[in-house]
């Protein structure tokens, strides 16, 4: 983009940021596992892409501000800010209209159950990549932007992630299995 061009786009505040404040949330969620604090965590973020809004050159909004509140996310981990026994409570975060099949309803609850103890059993890079790529649909590039690494990185971390979660999902399975097997034990007793 030459001088002339880039001092012809005028970028606004609302049509930046404003768009992507419900993404926003739910990474903010992911990442903080705690209503409240990710509430908070994007209120300081939006606020810092105000106060710094004149530092955006273009490219992405949204990878832009993710970064910023994966940022502000990060330095609240870092001072110990949330409570670690919250959990991401996949009902109340869904953008889904639930189906008013109670059967759908149980096998969809417990595959968030599932995800849920697997996603955080991976550590805080893996979970963060994989919420940016699977659940927030940002191509490879914009993750790349968010977290500030190399796109390679973001390639063969997500690869490790993918990977490393599909162990978790088994290993879970399989203790829920032997778990049944041994409460089918004792009951036959």
């Amino acid at each position: 983009m030459d001088t002339t061009t880039r001092l012809a786009t005028v970028w606004s505040f609302d049509d930046i940021v404003v768009p992507h404040l419900g993404a926003a949330g739910r990474v903010a969620r992911w990442l903080l596992r705690n209503e409240a604090d990710a509430e908070d965590a994007v209120q300081e973020a939006s606020l810092r892409a105000l106060r710094y809004f004149r530092t955006f050159t273009g490219g992405s909004g949204r990878a832009w501000f993710l970064q910023i509140v994966r940022n502000v996310c990060m330095l609240r981990l870092d001072r110990g800010v949330r409570d670690v026994t919250d959990e991401f409570n996949e009902e109340h975060h869904t953008d889904e209209h639930p189906t008013r099949n109670p059967e759908a309803i149980a096998l969809r609850n417990e595959d968030a159950r599932l995800i849920t103890t697997a996603m955080a059993k991976l550590s805080g890079r893996a979970r963060e990549l994989l919420v940016l790529r699977e659940l927030k649909g940002l191509s490879y590039r914009e993750v790349a932007d968010t977290m500030a690494l190399p796109i390679g990185s973001v390639m063969s971390g997500l690869s490790r992630a993918r990977h490393a979660l599909r162990q978790s999902i088994h290993e879970i399975r399989e203790m829920q299995r032997h778990d049944e097997g041994c409460c089918d034990s004792r009951s036959a007793a």
